[in-house]
């Protein structure tokens, strides 16, 4: 299961979508993220469908490399589409002792099932597509106007940035200790829930002490290169607007428009 998960993981591929200014990256997932909850109907996941396609096929990542990273939430679909189809009301299409299924639980449980792909799909490009070098510039770059009331941007930044970097990091290290732990005999897919959760314990406890060890030697590392913050550091590949990071904001501000006005010219 954790072999599948490629979130935060950077896709190197040369694509018009990699080539883009990070901050112009950053505004459009926002952007997206947004229109994901301000409709309610099949006409709106009808644009954000066409929209996400258009990211997808211009950023040259494979759509298998990018569905592969959906199966460990499975379970949180299922999860979700179970109480919304079992514990809505409205007018009831199946009905059996205390089991009842309505027509707006099976829409609502179609509606989030969606929605919850599309955010992790969507969401997910912003990493397959930047580097954490870019994308702390770009979150320090937009955040930089707070800097004027003593808000700690870059160091904000960094930890952001850090913490994407680290999780296919510790994905790594912890597909090496679940192979050496099978090699010694231990058996996480056989057995009850309760002996499998008991059985992750012996890759947990190794985890977490690499997790603090990596933790400690890249501050040591930091400190021994004199890194005190953002104060007086320049960069060696500053950020800076093209006309198709201008063009890409037109582009938002045209689909955030179709996503308000389609729902109500296409009511269905």
């Amino acid at each position: 299961m954790l072999r599948d998960i490629t979130i935060g993981q950077f896709y190197p591929v040369d694509s018009v979508i990699h080539r883009l200014d990070a901050r112009v990256k950053i505004v459009a997932v926002f952007v997206y993220l947004i229109s994901l909850f301000v409709f309610g109907s099949f006409s709106g996941y009808l644009v954000v469908t066409l929209f996400l396609a258009a990211m997808i096929f211009f950023s040259r990542v494979p759509l298998s490399h990018i569905v592969k990273g959906l199966r460990p939430i499975l379970f949180l679909l299922v999860f979700t589409a179970f109480f919304n189809i079992f514990w809505s009301r409205g007018d009831i299409l199946f009905q059996w002792k205390f089991i009842t299924v309505t027509w707006q639980g099976l829409r609502q449980a179609l509606f989030m099932a969606i929605r919850l792909i599309y955010l992790i799909l969507g969401s997910s490009m912003l990493t397959y597509t930047t580097t954490p070098n870019q994308l702390t510039d770009g979150i320090e770059g937009l955040l930089r106007p707070l800097e004027k009331i003593r808000v700690p941007v870059h160091d904000f930044a960094m930890m952001m940035s850090l913490a994407l970097r680290f999780i296919p990091i510790l994905l790594e290290e912890a597909n090496r200790i679940i192979d050496a732990q099978s090699a010694r005999g231990a058996d996480f897919e056989e057995g009850t829930i309760f002996h499998r959760m008991r059985a992750m314990v012996s890759i947990l406890v190794p985890l977490l002490v690499s997790a603090t060890r990596r933790a400690y030697e890249l501050a040591l590392a930091m400190e021994s290169r004199c890194y005190h913050g953002g104060q007086g550091r320049t960069k060696m590949y500053p950020l800076h607007y093209s006309r198709a990071d201008y063009g890409i904001y037109i582009l938002l501000a045209v689909y955030f428009a179709l996503v308000l006005a389609v729902p109500h010219i296409l009511p269905f």
